[in-house]
């Protein structure tokens, strides 16, 4: 089997591991100290704060802005459950708008006419790490005077015009599920330059206790056990210290999927990067040609599954998951552009030490298979 995602764990992480498993904390200790100083300027950002889930992080944003009961974010439909699921936990509503079909991130010469005034903030997606238009989205927050909220969980060591992606917004997050581009098993983290935003992620992350001073014991507001353990921050600590040598292989990985599948019929070509754009890439999506169906599409994934080849739709949109459909009464054709895109997605195997050999047996093996949908 050629599974889809595989963690690159070595040597160095291992003993990292080892070494906080032989001292005597194991939590909120000296290593989340130092996870989240060296995450701070990775993202040029002035604070980060360690937490178990990125999911975590956004509902602590969410928190820290006081969006409720009432509130609507402007948010893509395209994207993991989580960035829209995270306004839920707090009685907000999500407000979705259509992607754009080249970057598959939210379009946003169609956000304005979705602003109303309950509208608190837009929250934007990089997608599979391709940067979101953050020039553009930082301008109309400023304009309609709404807080920016970057969920960049799949692009750590993306940039947009020279700075890193997790850099734009009031408050940003980055996650490290195992299938990321680096990981801590799992866990997250929350960058800001504002220190309220940072303190009250931090109390809140820990039972809502004082992050200054204050008894052990005392909890000054609503708070969640939503830590990042000593062994995650180790792991984290040493992967990030290989993450340039990581995002090479992966680029490297990517350029020879692109190049491999540009003659192979049904497959539409990987969009190039705008100018000072870099993309940091967490999976390889392949996009079937328009006159491909979602049932194709399936089968596809049961045909290349049958050869050893794991793949896999990515992302379903959130819009037409079955609860948001009954709270929302959401239908297809809502959003077209997420619509059509998400019905023709196939994840392929990708992970940072993939061989030429089984991306070779990968692109083989959809070739073979697209003949046998057609």
């Amino acid at each position: 089997m050629i599974p889809l995602s595989r963690p690159d764990i070595g040597p160095a992480e291992k003993k990292a591991v080892r070494q906080v498993l032989e001292s005597p904390f194991l939590s909120l200790g000296p290593k989340l100290k130092e996870f989240e100083e060296k995450f701070a300027s990775f993202a040029s950002r002035k604070y980060a704060v360690g937490v178990n889930s990125g999911t975590s992080g956004l509902h602590l944003i969410i928190r820290a802005l006081r969006i409720g009961k009432g509130d609507e974010v402007i948010t893509t439909p395209f994207s993991f459950i989580a960035s829209a699921n995270c306004m839920l936990y707090e009685g907000a509503k999500p407000v979705f708008v259509d992607i754009d079909e080249t970057t598959l991130n939210i379009d946003v010469s169609k956000i304005e006419r979705k602003i109303t005034k309950k509208t608190k903030a837009i929250l934007a997606v990089d997608v599979f790490g391709y940067p979101a238009n953050w020039k553009d989205l930082v301008s109309l927050a400023k304009a309609k005077k709404l807080k920016l909220i970057e969920d960049s969980a799949e692009a750590v060591g993306s940039t947009y015009q020279g700075k890193p992606c997790g850099s734009f917004g009031d408050a940003a997050i980055y996650s490290f599920y195992p299938n990321k581009q680096m990981t801590t098993g799992e866990g997250g983290v929350v960058l800001t330059n504002d220190r309220h935003i940072a303190e009250l992620v931090d109390s809140m992350r820990n039972q809502g206790r004082r992050v200054q001073g204050g008894a052990w014991l005392e909890h000054v507001r609503l708070g969640y056990n939503y830590r990042l353990p000593e062994i995650e921050c180790a792991l984290g600590i040493a992967q990030l210290k290989r993450l340039p040598e990581i995002l090479k292989k992966r680029s490297a990985a990517a350029a020879l999927y692109t190049k491999k599948l540009q003659h192979v019929p049904g497959i539409e070509p990987v969009p190039s990067f705008a100018q000072r754009m870099e993309k940091s890439w967490f999976v390889y999506v392949g996009l079937l040609s328009k006159e491909y169906t979602r049932k194709q599409r399936d089968k596809l994934i049961l045909l290349m599954a049958r050869q050893g080849i794991q793949c896999s739709s990515y992302f379903q949109t959130i819009h037409l998951q079955p609860f948001y459909r009954e709270m929302f009464g959401y239908k297809p054709g809502s959003f077209p552009v997420a619509e059509s895109v998400s019905e023709r997605t196939i994840a392929l195997p990708f992970f940072t030490n993939i061989t030429e050999q089984q991306i070779e047996r990968v692109v083989r093996g959809l070739r073979a298979s697209l003949q046998k949908v057609s």
